[in-house]
């Protein structure tokens, strides 16, 4: 059965493994409205159960407890409430509680116990395989696609813009720059990192983990040691987690332009009674 929680609910979700950008999406997305939660199963965080992570700009769990995209998700979206749950229905109800007018609920497509508006990001490029896992490479049938309220495609829907930042480890700054150094290392344990080599010079050396991988001070000593050098850059998702070790670094902000018809269409269901 569907449940009605007396909240709008908008869910940002995909058909296949990882790799279109539900979390800048969705990041892009809720900057649009006000009293806005976004709530999400904290996937390979060392905490079980429902956790508030932060309300509107103040962070009130560490990254362990939730996890590195609703960390990232913290960081990136000071007006929101980002909440974890393993029951999304729970974390719905708990937005409600907490005053937000309009939950987004990350990767919940399948989640058809809510009542809920439903976007599916669809990337420019899909896989050959049509199975579903373990065979293919699809989370459900790409027929679902028809059972979307929106179907966003990359470069046409929405489009992601590559800028760089240096993380200055001492007093913890931000700083946007233009170029990059040289002998740099692009360390990353998010799905699909190759997509990241389209925004970075040619023939940059790499270092790939499993994507939320829990990067311990060893791996980046040793990176730093292989390449002889302490230039590393990594996305924000990863930042989260390296954070701790109190390192400078180089960071890819990728951000997400959506068209404004899918803003609109987004709009019209929340103000729709």
């Amino acid at each position: 059965k569907t449940y009605d929680f007396g909240i709008k609910v908008v869910s940002i979700g995909n058909l296949i493994l990882g790799g279109t950008g539900k979390t800048p999406f969705t990041i892009a997305l809720s900057k649009h409205f006000a009293n806005t939660a976004i709530v999400l199963r904290g996937y390979k965080r060392k905490s079980k159960g429902l956790y508030v992570v932060s309300d509107k700009g103040k962070i009130l769990q560490s990254q362990e407890i939730s996890g590195d995209e609703a960390y990232e998700y913290a960081l990136s979206c000071p007006d929101s409430i980002v909440i974890v749950s393993e029951n999304r229905g729970a974390g719905v109800l708990k937005a409600k509680e907490l005053g937000a007018k309009v939950v987004f609920l990350d990767d919940g497509f399948s989640k058809r116990e809510i009542l809920k508006f439903d976007i599916l990001l669809r990337p420019k490029d899909e896989p050959t395989n049509l199975f579903c896992l373990p065979s293919g490479g699809y989370k459900e049938p790409k027929i679902e696609y028809l059972n979307a309220d929106i179907v966003a495609r990359e470069e046409v829907d929405y489009k992601r813009h590559t800028s760089f930042s240096f993380y200055n480890a001492t007093n913890r700054t931000f700083v946007k720059i233009n170029t990059l150094p040289e002998n740099l290392v692009l360390v990353s344990a998010i799905s699909k990192p190759q997509r990241l080599f389209e925004f970075l010079p040619e023939g940059i050396k790499y270092e790939f983990f499993e994507d939320h991988y829990d990067f311990v001070k060893e791996d980046i000593t040793q990176i730093q040691a292989k390449y002889n050098t302490r230039n590393i850059i990594v996305t924000k998702k990863d930042f989260v987690k390296l954070q701790k070790f109190d390192m400078d670094l180089y960071v890819i902000d990728l951000e997400v332009e959506i068209n404004t018809e899918i803003v609109d269409k987004v709009g019209e269901y929340l103000v729709d009674s």
